[in-house]
């Protein structure tokens, strides 16, 4: 049987790629493209990297599969998609206002970047969940203290 992770690897990876579509688009689009346009883009490369480590390093590069590196992964790309998302539905104007295929295609990566922001926010809680139940406490010690 398949692990859940890896359907929502892959989900994580199509959003992304969707993500990256449309805001390359807007990109090619404005002539100076909004900071907050080019984080998002951003992110949804850094996702393409971020995910392929967490995809392949426990399946074939253990060495490379350090639970803190693998936490920390996770967080930051959890957090990152949350600022782009937020950021950029701040940005954008009012639905009533946001007439065009420019506009569109940037509510569109709003809504995949909540999206992703919420499926990474549901695998770093399981990587936590697991980072706290795998931690043992250290084992007492067998020194006699002449107690």
């Amino acid at each position: 049987m398949l692990p859940w992770i890896y359907p929502v690897r892959a989900i994580q990876i199509v959003f992304a790629i969707i993500v990256l579509g449309l805001t390359a688009y807007a990109v090619g689009e404005i002539f100076d493209s909004p900071n907050t346009i080019n984080y998002v883009l951003f992110v949804s490369v850094w996702t393409w990297i971020a995910t392929m480590y967490l995809f392949l390093a426990p399946a074939y590069f253990p060495v490379l599969a350090n639970r803190i590196a693998i936490l920390a992964v996770e967080a930051v790309t959890m957090v990152f998609w949350f600022a782009g998302f937020i950021a950029l539905g701040a940005w954008l104007p009012s639905p009533s206002f946001c007439k065009g295929d420019l506009c569109n295609s940037l509510q569109a990566a709003t809504v995949f970047g909540s999206f992703e922001w919420a499926l990474f926010a549901v695998t770093t809680g399981v990587v936590i969940y697991n980072f706290r139940r795998n931690s043992k406490p250290a084992p007492p010690s067998t020194v006699n203290l002449g107690v």
